[in-house]
């Protein structure tokens, strides 16, 4: 048996996503249904050919590259943030992206294919994807095959609680006109922030730490920062402003 072997695999799309920074994207697809995805390919023969009849399904599995993970090697164990970030789990038993190859996958909703002069887009929802991840692969979801009865996951057991979120008057009234400006819909951006925030990003050793004075997170959706913290239970959002690279 050959352990060696190289395998070179190519691009075919890539995806512009509403997450634009590592933190704050869910840890599984299927969370956050506002999430807004394109997979954008080039619109070629070959390209349109090749989605043809990809329009009857209702979901996609997406191959995926994580192209900005930051390990510099991958570990045999990892430490699941459901688990309390704890506990030592083998990788091939989780969904961490430290992995020996960084390749995951996905199952999202396909909301509709569009052609432009010089795009094939599939626009997708539900995604946990980095903007410019590169996509290896497209597959139609197949329910009688990939919904499997009385399938068990263990530790990894559906999420049953989500932390209720407060807007600042201020910070609701800002990203309203900032959606306004940059033609973003109000109500989708939202719900996206609401969404993800309720899941709790924060890494698992911090939700100990809930309440702590002035402890604020920082997360990116499109070009906005959004700020918030989490007190008694409670997810508050506290300012959104425009992006600055530093």
């Amino acid at each position: 048996m050959v352990f060696n072997m190289s395998i070179t695999l190519e691009r075919i799309a890539t995806i512009r996503s509403c997450y634009t920074q590592r933190f704050g994207i869910p840890r599984q697809a299927g969370l956050v249904p506002s999430a807004q995805a394109v997979i954008v390919f080039e619109n070629n023969e070959n390209n349109m050919l090749s989605v043809r009849g990809l329009e009857e399904f209702s979901h996609i599995w997406v191959v995926f590259v994580f192209h900005k993970q930051h390990y510099d090697k991958p570990k045999p164990l990892v430490q699941p943030p459901r688990l309390g970030g704890k506990k030592n789990i083998g990788v091939y038993a989780t969904r961490s992206p430290n992995r020996p190859n960084p390749i995951g996958l996905s199952c999202v909703a396909l909301d509709n294919i569009v052609h432009t002069d010089k795009e094939l887009q599939l626009h997708i929802s539900g995604g946990d994807f980095l903007d410019q991840t590169p996509v290896l692969d497209i597959k139609p979801y197949v329910a009688f095959a990939d919904a499997i009865e009385n399938a068990t996951s263990a530790w990894a057991a559906p999420l049953t609680t989500h932390l209720p979120l407060q807007w600042q008057a201020t910070a609701e009234t800002v990203l309203q006109a900032l959606c306004t400006e940059d033609s973003h819909h109000f109500d989708a951006t939202r719900n996206v922030i609401e969404e993800t925030i309720a899941l709790d990003p924060r890494p698992a050793y911090e939700r100990n730490k809930d309440g702590k004075e002035n402890q604020q997170w920082h997360m990116k959706i499109y070009d906005y920062d959004i700020s918030f913290g989490v007190s008694g239970g409670v997810a508050i959002i506290y300012s959104v402003k425009r992006f600055v690279a530093k």
